[in-house]
């Protein structure tokens, strides 16, 4: 995809920094910024020269929801506009996929970190897609809210796997049964944001973060370990991570990243990691999540 639309993506200093660019309608969520986020997703997944995926909104929201300009069919499968402008999305167990899930989807398989900026109104989509994010931090004038409830619907994106891996099934449960809009107090509290600023510190914080891992870390160990993480919070024994690690540690210590990580901390000097993540990175554990055969889809 060569031209965005309804996102922005730039690249600099070894960040990709994707912002929600539908600002007069706070970034309400379209079939259209589904198509460009996986895309986005991807293509910083593909490329050696992003290191860290930082994703914010433009204007005072980061994403209001849903664009609900069909109204009462906003979410009808069998309408026949939103059939054809989503062609390409297919459908899963012989259904059309929900566009949320296929950008949650696309997310959670690009093994650069994510960071979320999350600077003002977060509702709906706009908080679900967050959540495979790896790191969330929140302007303190941001707002969450699970609300499908209150329309009618379930949480969608994937939310029923992720809320309650990243927050707990108490605090997810709440959220979702009550559907209310949330401040990042809140947040904060339960565990969906790891830590909130003040909005003017919003960027630059998450900047520092992303400058941090591009500086210091070798990309195929923050690949590989974004991975295990991830992949590791469905298994059902400590067995299989510690499988897992000594897979990997076999491999990676044998290679040219550790060898550079330890010289340059015994010689005092800054790490020049010469692996590519789209070469080396070592399937130590399948790539995650590995899509299922009953998806027939383009995206």
């Amino acid at each position: 995809m060569s031209e965005y639309t309804e996102i922005i993506y730039d690249v600099a200093d070894g960040v990709a920094t994707i912002t929600l660019n539908r600002p007069d309608r706070l970034n309400a969520f379209t079939t259209t910024m589904a198509r460009e986020l996986s895309d986005a997703y991807r293509a910083a997944d593909a490329d050696d020269d992003v290191r860290v995926v930082i994703v914010t909104g433009a204007g005072r929201g980061f994403c209001a929801g849903a664009d609900l300009g069909r109204g009462g069919n906003t979410f009808n499968a069998n309408d026949e506009s939103r059939k054809s402008e989503r062609a390409d999305f297919g459908t899963i167990d012989g259904v059309p996929r929900d566009g949320g899930g296929i950008v949650t989807m696309n997310a959670a398989a690009c093994r650069k970190p994510i960071i979320g900026a999350i600077n003002g109104p977060a509702v709906g989509i706009g908080a679900t897609m967050t959540l495979p994010m790896d790191i969330r931090i929140a302007a303190e004038s941001a707002k969450f809210g699970f609300v499908f409830a209150r329309r009618g619907l379930v949480p969608e994106a994937g939310s029923s796997w992720f809320l309650p891996r990243v927050v707990g099934i108490s605090q997810a449960m709440e959220w979702v049964a009550t559907g209310r809009v949330f401040p990042a107090s809140e947040a904060l509290a339960g565990g969906l944001v790891s830590r909130v600023v003040p909005d003017a510190d919003l960027l630059p914080t998450a900047r520092a973060i992303a400058a941090e891992i591009v500086e210091n870390t070798s990309a195929v160990s923050v690949a590989l370990s974004k991975q295990l993480l991830w992949s590791m919070l469905g298994k059902e024994s400590p067995f299989d991570a510690h499988r897992a690690d000594s897979k990997a540690i076999y491999e990676l210590g044998q290679g040219a990243d550790v060898a550079e990580g330890v010289m340059s901390f015994l010689e005092k000097r800054a790490p020049e990691f010469p692996l590519k993540a789209s070469r080396d990175f070592t399937d130590v554990v399948p790539r995650w999540p590995s899509r299922p055969e009953d998806v027939d889809s383009a995206v």
